[in-house]
């Protein structure tokens, strides 16, 4: 079994060691090269950790990565626990290995969430499925081995009112679909710029917009993808035909120049919501779709599952007006989480692609083949 443990400023640091002169200098114009409190240092820090699982579904083990809050280790207390899904392209290290970590600890520092558990496993291309083929059930792998088994390791309350699932891009369909198809494990549920279609798009297998689509949904839904089963599985589906979830606590977002329309779908997803009179909080903001727009609208969505878990006091939504420390943590983490997608997804080609019959314009710092997020 692989451990890693990190800890949130020393990766800081690492962040700051692979940044150019000119990002530097970006970074003290914006700060106004004034100090940082020490208190800020002072305060206790949460801390993550990588590890293995065995997994007999899918037949190997699975890597996940663990964000402990700054209490976990001097406390013997129970915590609740929000599982964030990462998406196509990313892995169980997306907030580990970003400037991620370093925006949830400014909050638990700040008194702007409570202290919870965050959990991301690897979930590869799998839409967070059972594939059409039957050969990776990743659901079943989720629900029945992951969930048991993180709760089971650490000290988290294993109860409906203190487990959340969020979610971006890939990770907010997987989000959704767990929430609503799983109602009483589940007390809240976000996403951002959720893989959210009301219909699957229809192309030609043999053109080139259909090669990409392949590519993109093939091994979770079939090669060619499978018309049925992507309705089967769709979270449309699933609010449609399912009962309403009592008490189920629902946020999302999106950009309003989402690279590849699910804005429009997010818009359709909150309006069939609303039809079955299911409460939702849904925005649209300005952005598209990629870790820009992720990174500004992260830290709502954390106090959101805040408050769901039931924390009171200082956690309320974030003005515009942050203070300095806080936009340099959300900069960090924009311009991190960007170059390590220029190093671990550079294009063979890079002529930009976009999702068939959807995109309004395209992914510039992802592979072809997988979304900015």
């Amino acid at each position: 079994m692989n451990s890693c443990a990190h800890t949130s400023r020393a990766h800081h640091h690492g962040i700051v060691s692979r940044l150019s002169v000119t990002l530097w200098s970006f970074l003290i114009l914006l700060s106004g090269w004034c100090p940082i409190p020490s208190t800020t240092h002072a305060a206790a820090l949460g801390r993550g950790e990588c590890r293995s699982m065995p997994s007999k579904i899918l037949g190997h083990p699975v890597q996940y990565c663990v964000i402990l809050p700054p209490g976990y280790d001097s406390s013997k207390q129970n915590y609740p626990v929000l599982y964030f899904l990462h998406g196509l392209g990313s892995n169980s290290e997306i907030l580990i290995n970003s400037g991620g970590m370093d925006l949830i600890n400014d909050l638990w520092s700040q008194k702007q969430i409570a202290e919870f558990l965050i959990v991301t496993p690897d979930a590869g291309r799998s839409f967070y499925i059972n594939s059409r083929d039957g050969k990776v059930r990743y659901e079943d792998f989720f629900i029945h081995e992951f969930i048991p088994y993180i709760e089971k390791q650490y000290r988290v309350h294993a109860d409906r009112e203190h487990r959340g699932v969020s979610g971006v891009s890939m990770g907010g369909y997987g989000a959704f679909r767990f929430a609503f198809r799983y109602p009483q494990l589940f007390g809240s549920v976000s996403a951002h710029s959720a893989a959210l279609l009301a219909t699957l798009p229809t192309v030609s297998a043999s053109d080139y917009q259909g090669a990409i689509l392949n590519r993109i949904l093939g091994s979770a839904f079939g090669s060619p993808p499978d018309a049925a089963y992507w309705k089967e599985n769709n979270p449309f589906t699933i609010v449609r035909n399912g009962a309403r979830p009592a008490g189920l606590k629902i946020y999302f977002d999106c950009g309003t120049e989402d690279d590849y329309g699910f804005d429009a779908g997010a818009k359709s997803f909150h309006d069939l919501l609303d039809s079955r009179h299911i409460a939702n909080e849904f925005h649209l903001y300005p952005g598209g779709h990629d870790w820009n727009y992720v990174a500004e609208h992260f830290p709502v969505s954390l106090e959101f599952h805040s408050r769901a878990f039931g924390a009171s006091g200082k956690q309320a939504i974030r003005s515009t007006n942050r203070d300095r420390e806080f936009q340099i943590s959300i900069v960090l983490f924009k311009i991190s989480f960007l170059s390590a997608q220029r190093v671990t997804h550079a294009p063979a080609n890079r002529n930009r692609v976009s999702l068939p019959a959807v995109a309004r314009s395209n992914c510039p710092s992802s592979h072809p083949e997988t979304p900015c997020a």
